[in-house]
């Protein structure tokens, strides 16, 4: 089969690999149908290459066909239409019975000290191959899937892979009160979705900064109130501009939707591009133990976050070493919650909003559609934000 294989930082390629098969009896394959291009990908194209190695297969947004299932899996069957959530997990643990499937003990990445096994998502999470492939080997197929009606094309179902339990999980996360407020940093994927959801959920004033101009417009026919980073002379500036809209306190919850490559470090971007010319032990040891992120969005959102209020991470990070405003997140007494996306936590709310009536806008989310053989181009294409790419779909 073809697949989207890692080579190097910035260099993937569609190669061809082996065909998966049933390897366990909790395993099924699938058909992928559509695989998304998510920002956490850029990452591993740029920032996490010391955690990669040659030849990981890419992916974590999938849907597609069962082809095959494992003796266990007795809640599927081949011709099955899925979505497949980024983590694998059993379902039955007792992290799985909290919640907390991207804890998932049965698959808990023990050598490493991490979480859940990841698709497509370094060895720090099992090197387990992804998902922008043509086809998928599904581990713990008896609980993760999510099946799905025939009939709408993929776009109405394949956000539930990623995009919608992660936006929907940081605004709970970010718990604004109803009728209250909310700033999202970053209005990539996840960050326009979460504004989306965040009105859906009785937000009244939402406000999502970014520094693109077709992110930012797009949000405003959302509904959102963007402001431009840009056009701010410095950080105070912004968050005088948020304090001015909010009665002068500062916003009730903010969602830092940006991650370990916000901008605003030079100096910390020169680190993390220095662990990547290392030789590949050095670079994965430094930051597994003294990596450190840029902190732009997150210092920005406990400077925008009121006195009392929360903040929710929802971007990746990566660093071991992270300085943090202690003193001010102390004195604000703020609330921070962070984390991978429990996918089935939230599944079974997202799921009804899929319909017709399509009140989260998922049948125009993806900005391209892309055939596998274009994802090289895609994944330059959307981490130079060209083309106005804010979400790529990937067809096999």
């Amino acid at each position: 089969m073809r697949a989207t294989v890692w080579h190097g930082k910035r260099d993937v390629r569609v190669d061809s690999v082996p065909d998966p098969a049933v390897q366990e009896d909790t395993d099924a394959v699938i058909r992928v149908t559509s695989s998304g291009l998510c920002g956490s990908d850029l990452h591993l194209y740029e920032v996490l290459t010391p955690l990669m190695t040659p030849g990981d297969i890419l992916g974590h947004e999938p849907m597609g066909v069962v082809e095959e299932v494992g003796s266990a899996v007795t809640n599927l069957r081949p011709g099955d239409r899925v979505v497949v959530p980024f983590q694998i997990a059993c379902g039955t643990c007792w992290m799985c019975a909290k919640g907390l499937p991207t804890q998932c003990e049965t698959t808990q990445v023990t050598e490493h000290g991490m979480g859940a096994r990841l698709f497509g998502y370094t060895k720090l999470y099992g090197a387990v191959p992804g998902a922008q492939a043509e086809y998928l080997r599904v581990p713990q197929a008896q609980y993760g899937p999510i099946k799905v009606p025939q009939g709408p094309a993929d776009d109405r179902f394949v956000f539930l892979s990623d995009v919608l339990p992660t936006a929907w999980q940081a605004v709970k996360y970010a718990d604004a009160p109803q009728g209250g407020s909310l700033v999202v940093l970053g209005l990539g994927p996840i960050g326009a979705m979460a504004c989306r959801v965040a009105r859906h959920l009785g937000a009244e004033l939402v406000i999502g900064v970014d520094l693109v101009p077709e992110r930012l417009e797009r949000a405003k026919l959302d509904g959102t109130v963007a402001l431009d980073m840009g056009a701010f002379d410095s950080p105070d500036a912004l968050v005088d501009a948020v304090k001015e809209l909010t009665g002068g306190r500062g916003a009730d919850s903010v969602i830092d939707a940006v991650g370990t490559e916000a901008h605003g470090n030079p100096v910390t971007k020169l680190a993390q591009a220095a662990t990547g010319l290392l030789p590949a032990g050095w670079g994965q040891k430094l930051m597994e133990t003294a990596g450190v992120d840029r902190l732009g969005a997150f210092d920005l959102g406990v400077a925008l976050a009121r006195r009392g209020g929360t903040l929710s991470v929802s971007g990746v990070y990566g660093g071991a070493a992270d300085p943090l405003p202690m003193l001010t997140m102390f004195d604000k007494q703020l609330t921070l919650r962070m984390g991978q996306a429990n996918v089935r936590r939230w599944s079974d709310e997202i799921l009804p909003l899929l319909t017709d009536d399509d009140p989260l806008g998922v049948d125009t989310f993806a900005t391209h559609h892309m055939p596998l053989g274009s994802a090289p181009d895609a994944y330059a294409m959307f981490q130079k934000k060209e083309d106005g790419a804010i979400k790529v779909l990937l067809r096999p």
